[in-house]
């Protein structure tokens, strides 16, 4: 399935617009990861832990929102955003929320 941020896909035209369609993953992240990534801050470097949460959630709502688009009939998403917010009461969750328009490309 082609997805992109872009409106159209070169040299294939939109031939019906499905609706929109979404994609969310929630990922809890634990003390540990919290724990080395305020030691990179000390020291430096990269936070590896939070980098691979933020991934694996990323793939799992692209995942999401594929499976939203087939359930459409769709073989594109056009227009993808995709969006990255820390929740809960003392930021221990990460959420990643992709959306996009399904469509039929000619």
């Amino acid at each position: 399935m082609i997805v992109t941020s872009t409106d159209t896909v070169e040299g294939r035209p939109v031939t019906q617009y499905l609706g929109m369609v979404a994609g969310e993953a929630i990922l809890g992240v634990n003390m540990f990861r919290d724990l080395f990534s305020g030691i990179r801050d000390i020291v430096g470097g990269r936070a590896g832990g939070y980098q691979n949460a933020l991934r694996d959630a990323r793939e799992a709502a692209f995942a999401d929102l594929q499976d939203a688009a087939r359930a459409l009939g769709a073989d594109a998403v056009v227009g993808v955003d995709i969006d990255y917010e820390v929740l809960g009461k003392e930021n221990g969750m990460l959420m990643v929320s992709i959306n996009g328009t399904a469509v039929r490309l000619g």
